[in-house]
C-alpha cells in the first residue's frame, strides 16, 4: 500500500526557511530539508522536520539527483522547493527528472538568470536599461558605438549586486573578458542608469498577484555592497504615485515571466534622467536582508508561511485565500558591526519593534504610521550606525550564508 503522507522536500543552501518548514508542518505537510554539511548543526526547526540531510557543497547536478533519487526510494515528495535563489536550478531540475509538478528548468531561468529575465520583461512591453548579451564580439562593439558609457558587466546567475564590475571605456571591458576566458558568456552587458531603487515583494496565486508591498532602498545595493555603508530600506509611501506605478508595473511583469504561484522579490529603479521605472531583476524567492522581518512589521505578512500556504493549498487543489494586510509602514537599518554581538540598546525610539541577531551584524525595524516618521528614523540611526558600528571588507566573489 502506498504511504498517503504528504511530504515536500526543501532544499537549501543556505540558513533560511524556518517559517516555511513550520508553516508546512503546522497544516500536517512532512518537510525534509536537503542542506549542505557545514549547516547540519544550524537552529532548523527540527521539530517540524520529518528528517534532515545533509551533503557536501558544489555537487554536480548528477550527484544531486542521485541523492534526492536515493531518497525517493523510501518516501514519496509530492512538492520540491528552494528556499534560497542558488538552489532555484538545481529544484527545477530535480523536478524534471522526478516528474513532479512546479516550476521547469526555462520558467525557473526567468527568475534566476538576469540575461533571461531581462529578454522577458522587455518583450512584455517593460523598460529595461539597454543590455547586450556576451556572447558575439561584433555584437558588443555595436553596443558599445551607441550606448553611452559607463556600462555594467553583471554575472547572470548571481545574487544582488555580487560580481559586478563598473565599465568606462571599450579597452576595459576586453581586459575584464580575458579575465572571464570560458565564463565570459555568463556575464550580460548593461547601461548604467542613476535612479532611486525600489523593490516589490509579492505573492503569486494562479498567476495573479494577490500581495504586494512596495520599499525603497537608502543607498543602493550595489553601492552598499561594493563601497561599504548602512543599508536602509523603507515602506514607500500608499499613497503616492511610485507606490500605484510600481504595483501596477509588478502585477504585469511577475506573470507574464511564467509564475503560477509562489513569492517574488522585484528591484526596480526609477531613473533620475527622465523619472521612469525600468527593471532590474526578479528572483521566485523571498528577499533576503530581513526584507521578510520588514515586510512583516509593515503588514502583519510573513511571506515565509504564505508560500508554504500556497505551495500546501496547490497540492491539495484547494483555493489559496491571500491575507489581509495592514497598513503600516517599516524600516530596517542594517550594516556589518566591528564586534562580534553588538548593543544597539542606546537606539530607543518607541517605534522599534525589531533589534536583529546575527553575528557581526547590527541592525533594527521600526514601524509608525506615519511614512515620514519612519524615513526620519532609518535616516537618523543610518548615520548613527556609520558612527557607531560600521565594518568595511572588500565585496565578496561568492554569497556567504
Amino acid at each position: 500500500m502506498i504511504d498517503a503522507t504528504e511530504r515536500f522536500l526543501c532544499i537549501a543552501s543556505y540558513e533560511k526557511g524556518q517559517d516555511f518548514l513550520r508553516q508546512c508542518a503546522e497544516m500536517g505537510v512532512k518537510p525534509t530539508l536537503l542542506t549542505v554539511d557545514k549547516l547540519r548543526d544550524a537552529p532548523w526547526p527540527r521539530e517540524a522536520l520529518e528528517e534532515i540531510v545533509t551533503m557536501p557543497p558544489d555537487l554536480s547536478i548528477e550527484q544531486i539527483l542521485n541523492t534526492v533519487s536515493y531518497m525517493a526510494r523510501g518516501r514519496r515528495f509530492d512538492r520540491i522547493v528552494a528556499l534560497d535563489e542558488f538552489d532555484l536550478e538545481h529544484a527545477a531540475q530535480v523536478r524534471e527528472h522526478m516528474r513532479i509538478r512546479g516550476m521547469g528548468v526555462t520558467a525557473s531561468a526567468y527568475y534566476r538568470d538576469k540575461l533571461a529575465m531581462r529578454i522577458g520583461a522587455q518583450d512584455s512591453g517593460i523598460l529595461v536599461p539597454q543590455f547586450c548579451r556576451v556572447l558575439n564580439y561584433d555584437e558588443l562593439r555595436l553596443y558599445m558605438e551607441h550606448v553611452p558609457a559607463p556600462w555594467l558587466l553583471k554575472p547572470r546567475s548571481e545574487a544582488s549586486a555580487l560580481g559586478i564590475r563598473m565599465i568606462h571605456e571599450p579597452e576595459q571591458l576586453w581586459r575584464a573578458l580575458d579575465d572571464l576566458g570560458d565564463r565570459q558568456s555568463r556575464f550580460l552587458m548593461e547601461q548604467f542608469v542613476p535612479g532611486d531603487i525600489f523593490h516589490v515583494d509579492s505573492i503569486v496565486s494562479e498567476g495573479q498577484v494577490v500581495f504586494a508591498v512596495v520599499h525603497q532602498y537608502g543607498k543602493p545595493p550595489m553601492q552598499v555592497m561594493h563601497e561599504g555603508g548602512v543599508f536602509t530600506t523603507r515602506t514607500v509611501d500608499r499613497n503616492s504615485s511610485d507606490w500605484k506605478d510600481l504595483t501596477a508595473l509588478n502585477a504585469h511583469l511577475a506573470p507574464s515571466l511564467g509564475m503560477a504561484r509562489g513569492v517574488t522579490h522585484g528591484e526596480y529603479i526609477k531613473a533620475h534622467a527622465d523619472g521612469r521605472f525600468y527593471f532590474l531583476e526578479i528572483a521566485a524567492r523571498v528577499g533576503g536582508a530581513f526584507i521578510s522581518d520588514l515586510v512583516e512589521a509593515a503588514t502583519g505578512v510573513n511571506l515565509w508561511r504564505e508560500w508554504a500556504r500556497i505551495e500546501v493549498a496547490s497540492l491539495r487543489e484547494e483555493a489559496y485565500v491571500p491575507p489581509t494586510p495592514q497598513t503600516s509602514y517599516a524600516g530596517s537599518v542594517l550594516c556589518l558591526a566591528q564586534t562580534a554581538d553588538p548593543d544597539t540598546s542606546g537606539f530607543d525610539a518607541p517605534e522599534i519593534v525589531h533589534r536583529m541577531k546575527k553575528h557581526h551584524h547590527a541592525g533594527l525595524i521600526v514601524r509608525s504610521d506615519d511614512p515620514k516618521r519612519v524615513r526620519q528614523l532609518t535616516e537618523e540611526y543610518a548615520e548613527e550606525f556609520a558612527r557607531r558600528f560600521l565594518a568595511s571588507m572588500p565585496a565578496p566573489d561568492k554569497p556567504t550564508a
